[in-house]
């Protein structure tokens, strides 16, 4: 008697400290701060609610049907013999196809509405940044602008913002949930990425691919200026760094596995450095493919490697 009075009273303090403890968390897909988020909140929710129309009937008709045919109701209805009913079977069938086939249409429709790799239209002129994922933080490079960053990037709000993205190391994602889709980061490969923020602010980067002992602290900030002058302020500030970024020799340098790593600035950056990335995994692919028995040295198969 005692210990059930025990578990009864940890089961309510556990409920309330678990309240307490959610009533902090803010769920970023739910709080889109981007066109495509937005979007993307929109087909979340309506494929929550119309699988709720077979969800809520269920857990209803659950509670209802083990209260009404209760061992101590004697009212109840007995009918040892039912075996089948027309309308019950209609019901049953009817509605979850229904709605399957809605799902279906819309996922359709969204899937190549909210393509990652698909352009916004936009008068704007978009912002063009390269990204490398590291082990373990994130590389930055503005090609137009000729700059470099670790770990932070910036761009006006309600401007496009085309990324081309790629891996130094094992697979990773990059992901802004604020402003909508992930996207996979690979050696060897490039993938492109399309998003806009609809207002000023600061939002939160990470990684969302497990990448090895340091994958926690791979975060990064995107900050939306209010506007492209205090853009180009943040681009004067990171043109003032001491530190350059123009050679796969410097590159290689930032490229050591760090954890936490602070953020950091580079006041120039090669613009074709993000296609070196990706070209010396080609190369490598080269040399390991190319068997020397059919008349080809290694310096043939690293020019043909490059040359794919």
């Amino acid at each position: 008697m005692r210990l059930s009075k025990y578990n009864k009273s940890l089961g309510i303090l556990s409920l309330i400290a678990g309240t307490l403890l959610m009533s902090g968390c803010d769920s970023a897909l739910l709080n889109p701060k981007g066109q495509i988020a937005l979007e993307q909140r929109s087909l979340i929710l309506t494929a929550f609610g119309l699988m709720l129309i077979v969800v809520i009937p269920a857990v209803l008709m659950a509670v209802v049907f083990a209260w009404k045919y209760r061992a101590s109701n004697t009212n109840a209805k007995y009918s040892p013999n039912w075996s089948h009913s027309n309308k019950v079977e209609a019901v049953v069938w009817t509605i979850p196809i229904l709605i399957i086939l809605f799902l279906s249409v819309l996922t359709w429709k969204s899937t190549h509405a909210l393509e990652p790799s698909k352009p916004l239209q936009s008068d704007v002129k978009p912002v063009e940044i390269d990204v490398v994922a590291l082990d373990w933080k994130w590389l930055f490079i503005y090609p137009e602008q000729g700059i470099a960053t670790v770990n932070q990037i910036a761009f006006p709000a309600n401007t496009p913002v085309n990324f081309k993205i790629t891996s130094n190391s094992v697979m990773n994602s990059f992901f802004i949930p604020t402003l909508g889709s992930q996207i996979y980061a690979m050696a060897g490969m490039q993938t492109k990425l399309h998003l806009i923020a609809n207002e000023p602010g600061i939002f939160d980067g990470i990684s969302a691919n497990f990448s090895g002992r340091g994958f926690s602290g791979m975060k990064f900030k995107a900050i939306a200026t209010k506007d492209d002058a205090e853009f180009q302020q943040w681009v004067a500030k990171v043109k003032a760094a001491p530190n350059t970024l123009n050679t796969m020799d410097d590159f290689e340098k930032v490229a050591v596995p760090s954890e936490n790593h602070p953020v950091e600035y580079f006041s120039s950056a090669d613009p074709k450095l993000f296609m070196q990335v990706i070209d010396k995994f080609k190369m490598s692919h080269g040399k390991m493919d190319m068997p020397k028995h059919e008349g080809m040295d290694m310096s043939h198969a690293a020019s043909a490697g490059a040359e794919e």
